[in-house]
């Protein structure tokens, strides 16, 4: 039986729910992790990883980092090297397209194969322990004092903390031109920039900081959802009176130039990671909140929220 026949073949079982777990057990998954180990594209790659695993649709999944400029380097790596691959995947999310937007890489996202989003996820703003600051009150006033003297830490340029921390400032008033923001390649390198007091405040997922709210060597002064997120004890920024929200999301693609019949194979198999219990133990241990979409509603989803991110960054000075 030609390949793309049978994979038409697993794709239409899949579907109808009848695909036994062996007919996937042969499986070598290769991921990209587009930026450096400890950040939220490496925690949500490495839990897919074990998820696909404790599904039986994967025999082993292999992991790659390559950090830089909002993905774009990891991404180039992998449109060049994994071409026609039906067992590649690459995790990506809204902070590679807003370093899409603002960097205009040789490579695009619309040149790989989209597979499905994940996840949604809140940032939280983030002070070391030792901060003289200690509420976000006290970030803006002395972020309107001397805007350069805030240093905002966080991912990539573009990234949803970038856009949150330019909106704060439009929010009070000051110019977003003028915020000092300092971009990471990895969570990372964040981490280790606030707990060693390199930047003066932080932003990303909850998840890359629990830890280290939970252990008292960050505090927790924001976070951008419309209302407080269920088991995450911190103000909203609406709370405090600062008209910003935003949120994030996760998902993988595969390669460029494999088939529909192997695009939906691998939905089917990503669909099934997400059904497994080791997925459902990493939704609840990071925070996330699940947000599976696949299909044409993930790329009708995903030029929506290009669009929607690049007219945001435009009316914040970013482009």
């Amino acid at each position: 039986m030609r390949r793309d026949t049978f994979l038409k073949s697993l794709a239409a079982l899949a579907a109808a729910g009848a695909l036994p777990n062996a007919a996937w057990a042969n499986a070598n998954i290769k991921m990209m992790i587009p930026a450096n180990p400890g950040g939220g594209w490496d925690g949500t790659g490495r839990a897919l990883g074990e998820a696909l695993r404790d599904a039986g649709v994967a025999s082993s999944v292999t992991f790659e980092n390559k950090g830089g400029a909002a993905g774009a380097i990891g991404l180039a790596q992998f449109y060049n090297a994994s071409k026609g691959d039906p067992n590649a995947l690459m995790v990506m999310g809204a902070v590679m397209l807003g370093g899409l937007i603002t960097g205009k890489p040789p490579v695009s996202v619309t040149q790989l194969t989209p597979i499905a989003r994940l996840t949604t996820e809140y940032n939280v703003f983030v002070l070391p322990e030792n901060s003289p600051l200690k509420t976000m009150k006290d970030v803006v006033e002395q972020l309107k004092k001397d805007p350069g003297s805030v240093k905002w830490g966080g991912g990539s340029r573009g990234a949803t903390e970038h856009i949150a921390a330019a909106q704060i400032a439009q929010a009070v008033g000051v110019p977003a031109s003028k915020i000092n923001y300092v971009p990471f390649r990895g969570g990372g390198e964040a981490t280790a920039a606030i707990l060693g007091g390199n930047v003066t405040i932080g932003g990303s997922g909850y998840s890359e900081f629990q830890q280290y709210i939970e252990s008292g060597k960050m505090r927790a002064i924001a976070v951008t959802s419309g209302q407080r997120v269920k088991g995450i004890n911190v103000p909203t920024l609406k709370e405090q009176g600062i008209d910003v929200e935003i949120g994030n999301w996760r998902g993988v693609y595969g390669a460029a130039g494999i088939t529909q019949a192997q695009r939906d194979a691998l939905t089917a198999m990503v669909i099934k990671a997400t059904q497994s219990k080791a997925w459902a133990a990493a939704i609840e241990k990071n925070n996330w909140t699940p947000a599976l979409l696949t299909g044409k509603a993930f790329d009708e989803f995903v030029d929506k929220d290009f669009s929607s991110l690049r007219a945001t960054m435009v009316r914040a000075g970013m482009v």
